[in-house]
């Protein structure tokens, strides 16, 4: 049976994955992330909430101990404290904000649960080779912290019993160094699902720190989802405004350019990625671009319809676009992906992200079909 302490501690673990998830919305609508601790798990603030503890208040009445006397007056002959004044130190605990700990699974649980996402069918095949040891057998040599004491004290039993030198009057089991038995692991080779997201995103004059805000934190849920749904994912950034090139992930959401866009640099450079390093039979390929619309022509545009249908398109799981509004950006480049694929093409998926309250709704729209 669970310890009370237990139960109650997974109780309140319930409650507080519960207030998350109430106020998921909220929080990803401030710009507010999870910050990772490096052990697998992320701390959230949680100031709605507090630990249950024993504590003695400042306004109790009545019960045991409890005699005559006001507020303020010394205890058991020591000076006495008031309130404090405005301005003064106070003699009250202040709020605190409590920091609750949860792992990827159980933060991609709470995201998954609010918007109903499916889990993903992987499209490519099973391609990182990973060994896994599995104790199921029992052998003859081993180290000292493998050792089996069960199996080891039935062989010297065993052998005991079978010599004659088992007394039954005084059962005394000494194991031999030969009556040693160790648990053995079998590997087993395994194959996992492995994924690669690149992110693709417009730094011209025309998106502004708003913008990329909403771009960050977008992906980091995009990324937490997709983490709990393959064992081994990479993640690529690319950013463009005339041109394009690969950055590291500071760079690529502190850059800001004021040239003009040519999309299709963005598109070519994502092509070159792909062919290089992520064959499709094998990986699980996520592009996502992000943009606030504006291209430099009708002819770019025309060349960038012509790379995803040849090159990326066929290679994905699914094509992301998230066109950011922006007061500068036309929206243009959206009308022409929406115009050619439209909004049921199971390999292309659109999305308007009109501010930071539209976040989720765009993670929906993005994963919500599950590929």
């Amino acid at each position: 049976m669970d310890h009370p302490i237990k139960r109650d501690h997974s109780r309140f673990r319930k409650i507080v994955k519960g207030k998350i998830r109430d106020n998921l919305r909220k929080y990803v609508s401030n710009g507010e992330m999870p910050s990772p601790k490096g052990d697998g798990t992320f701390k959230i603030p949680m100031p709605q909430i507090d630990t249950p503890r024993f504590k003695f208040g400042d306004r109790q009445q009545g019960g045991m101990g409890q005699g005559e006397g006001e507020q303020g007056d010394p205890v058991d002959g020591q000076p006495g404290e008031g309130e404090g004044e405005e301005g003064e130190a106070g003699n009250t605990e202040g709020n605190k904000e409590l920091e609750v700990e949860l792992s990827l699974d159980e933060l991609a649980a709470i995201l998954g649960e609010e918007l109903e996402l499916p889990n993903i069918e992987p499209k490519g095949k099973k391609s990182l080779e990973s060994t896994t040891d599995r104790y199921t057998s029992i052998g003859t040599s081993g180290p000292d912290s493998l050792k089996h004491f069960k199996r080891s004290y039935r062989e010297a039993l065993k052998r005991q019993l079978a010599t004659g030198s088992y007394d039954f009057d005084n059962p005394v089991i000494i194991p031999h160094k030969h009556d040693m038995r160790y648990r053995s692991a079998d590997s087993k080779i395994e194959f996992e699902n492995a994924a690669v997201v690149i992110y693709m995103m417009d730094v011209s004059g025309s998106m502004g720190d708003e913008q990329k805000e909403i771009v960050r934190t977008e992906s980091f849920w995009i990324n937490l989802w997709l983490k709990s749904q393959y064992k081994d994912i990479e993640i690529r950034y690319i950013i463009h405004d005339a041109t394009a090139k690969e950055v590291d992930e500071e760079t690529f959401f502190r850059t800001r350019e004021s040239g003009g866009t040519l999309i299709s640099s963005a598109f070519k450079l994502c092509r070159e990625i792909m062919k290089a390093d992520y064959n499709s039979s094998e990986w699980n390929i996520y592009p996502f671009h992000f943009s606030d619309g504006d291209n430099w022509s009708t002819d770019d545009t025309k060349l960038c319809l012509e790379i995803l249908d040849k090159d990326i398109i066929p290679e994905s799981n699914v094509f992301c676009y998230g066109q950011v509004e922006s007061r500068y950006g036309s929206g243009q480049f959206y009308k022409d992906l929406h115009s050619k694929y439209g909004e049921k093409n199971d390999a292309v998926t659109l999305s308007k992200i009109k501010n930071k309250e539209a976040i989720l709704d765009s993670i929906k729209d993005f994963l919500g079909k599950g590929k």
